[in-house]
């Protein structure tokens, strides 16, 4: 089990991608189910030519009033300020399928999400950034919440690999869909890369094609 820097990841991943074995940080409580997918990122965002400085919008217009006066939300409180491990409730990133969503998440900070349960594309589209999307009961996820609550400054570690949860005293088991847990341990989250490592296969595949012609064949790796 290894880890870059910032706590996520390896630097000498075993699949095209870094491995994301487990991640630790400390952790910020957003409470309620079924936060979608237009609150964790308002839809006159998704105008942005990049996805470059998307994490100060995030959760925006439950951060601040029409006249940009904050209100109360764990985004806008200092002791969560470097949180790096989110802990939702039940259906967190329903609603539309915007890329948007995770991409703000993570640009604000956030390297896993821990819930009671999410939407499926929201959790695709988690994967496709390497951020785990780790699942325990409602029991667990409230009792975790509370925690973080009291404790800002106290470690989180989300095992991927191993599926399992510490923080405190405490160690609790969690869920990680295989297929995601499987991509991230191995590095093969990463469709692009994987696309790139296998520059070789997908050109050859291209060039059987009747309907692709030579100079649209992708070029050859190095």
């Amino acid at each position: 089990m290894s880890s870059n820097d910032d706590g996520t990841g390896s630097a000498d991943a075993d699949g095209p991608a870094e491995t994301v074995e487990y991640v630790s940080g400390t952790g910020v409580p957003v409470r309620g189910n079924d936060i979608d997918t237009d609150q964790i990122i308002p839809a006159r965002y998704l105008k942005a030519v990049t996805f470059e400085g998307l994490g100060q919008f995030a959760f925006f217009d439950l951060r601040y009033d029409d006249e940009d006066n904050e209100k109360e939300h764990p985004f806008n409180e200092d002791r969560f300020r470097d949180a790096s491990v989110l802990v939702a409730n039940a259906n967190f990133g329903c609603g539309s399928s915007r890329e948007h969503a995770p991409q703000a998440l993570m640009r604000w900070g956030i390297d896993a999400v821990v819930g009671e349960s999410f939407a499926e594309i929201f959790a695709g589209n988690c994967l496709a950034l390497g951020v785990p999307t780790v699942t325990a009961d409602h029991e667990s996820i409230n009792a975790l919440q509370q925690w973080v609550d009291d404790n800002p400054d106290g470690e989180i570690d989300v095992d991927v690999a191993a599926e399992t949860l510490r923080y405190g005293d405490n160690e609790m088991s969690v869920s990680v869909d295989e297929a995601q847990r499987r991509a991230l341990v191995e590095g093969e989250w990463d469709t692009t890369a994987l696309m790139k490592a296998n520059a070789g296969a997908v050109r050859e595949t291209a060039g059987s094609l009747p309907y692709v012609t030579d100079d649209h064949l992708p070029e050859a790796s190095d």
